[in-house]
């Protein structure tokens, strides 16, 4: 089994790749491959530069592999309670490749921020408008207050229960 895991997140710190990382750490005996939406840097969509550029390759290269991969880990990071500018290039790059982006693929999703929501609000709108670019969403997972609940220095969750929580989540893939 393949899963691709990424922080819907274009930043160097981000600490939704970071819990991300450690989540897909939880996924024993599992290929999983940590992607870096960096590495898919695109310009900003429109249909005037789509006409220009037609499909660009990295758009092409992050679809490929989402369509090698058997189940998807993204962590979302919340801007002004919606997705990162980052992503939302990126995604809509490849739906004009491929409108079932996902690729009825077995998702789990995450999101985390330094506040006690979680990012709650753009981990609700993924929820909801996953399923429609194919992505089977087995469950998601907020995580609060992450400097709080985050050892970066050990990769982890300080709580038990909430690393217990997230190792459960995160094995639904499996």
């Amino acid at each position: 089994m393949k899963v691709i895991a990424f922080a819907a997140s274009n930043s160097s710190t981000s600490i939704n790749k970071q819990l991300v990382t450690y989540a897909a750490s939880q996924l024993e005996g599992i290929n999983v491959e940590v992607l870096d939406l960096n590495d898919f840097e695109l310009p900003l969509f429109s249909q005037d530069k789509e006409n220009q550029l037609g499909q660009p390759a990295l758009a092409q290269a992050f679809l490929n592999k989402v369509q090698s991969a058997d189940a998807l880990l993204i962590s979302f990071a919340e801007h002004n309670g919606s997705y990162t500018a980052a992503y939302k290039n990126l995604f809509d790059w490849v739906s004009r490749i491929e409108p079932k982006v996902y690729q009825d693929k077995p998702v789990v999703l995450l999101s985390t921020s330094p506040g006690p929501g979680g990012a709650k609000n753009v981990l609700a709108a993924a929820e909801a408008s996953m399923p429609f670019f194919g992505a089977e969403v087995k469950a998601t997972l907020s995580v609060p207050s992450f400097y709080d609940n985050f050892d970066p220095e050990n990769g982890g969750i300080i709580h038990p229960h909430l690393n217990d929580k997230l190792v459960t989540t995160v094995q639904l893939l499996q």
